[in-house]
């Protein structure tokens, strides 16, 4: 195995202000504008640093997101309580979906077939009529198809065919989502 030396690793740090001043903001207004009534000024902030956010989206005080102007929500969903949304790269969560409390969408991770494991992103699409359940981790790349259901505490590192259930780590097919 060669030697390597990671202080050589650079990473760029795009909307390196923006995205200071945004960890402030998400610290703290965001975070005091809590329950229902105030929804809208969350919706109103992450508007203000770029995303793409109906009023008529929950997204929760606690929720915590790292690049606002990469995120983009359809109308009727929500982001729930204590979720992590790594948005390094583009993360779309489509209309009437939702992710619910203690998830981490993670749109990035590291090259490990290189020894300075530089940065890799990709984009996370999650369809509408999803429903992400607590406690999931989905990887860079991944798509969770239309009505698609994720088991809580799955890890999904592979694409959801649409209006499937699919749980466990690795998440796996579970059965066919049929609605009644």
């Amino acid at each position: 195995m060669s030697e390597f030396d990671l202080s050589k690793y650079k990473e760029r740090k795009p909307k390196y202000f923006k995205r200071l001043l945004w960890m402030v903001v998400n610290a703290t207004f965001f975070r005091v504008a809590i329950g229902n009534k105030l929804f809208f000024v969350r919706t109103i902030l992450l508007k203000m640093f770029g995303a793409k956010v109906p009023l008529h989206a929950m997204i929760y005080p606690s929720c915590k997101i790292h690049a606002p102007w990469n995120l983009e929500v359809g109308v009727h969903s929500t982001i729930g309580p204590n979720t992590e949304i790594y948005n390094k790269d583009r993360i779309v969560i489509g209309s009437n979906s939702v992710v619910s409390q203690g998830t981490y969408l993670c749109s990035a991770s590291h090259d490990v077939s290189n020894l300075l494991l530089p940065l890799v992103t990709k984009p996370i699409i999650i369809g509408s009529q999803a429903w992400v359940a607590a406690d999931v981790f989905v990887g860079p790349g991944v798509t969770i198809g239309e009505g698609a259901v994720v088991g809580a505490r799955g890890v999904v590192f592979k694409d959801v065919d649409p209006w499937t259930v699919v749980g466990g780590n690795p998440a796996k097919f579970i059965k066919k989502r049929i609605i009644v």
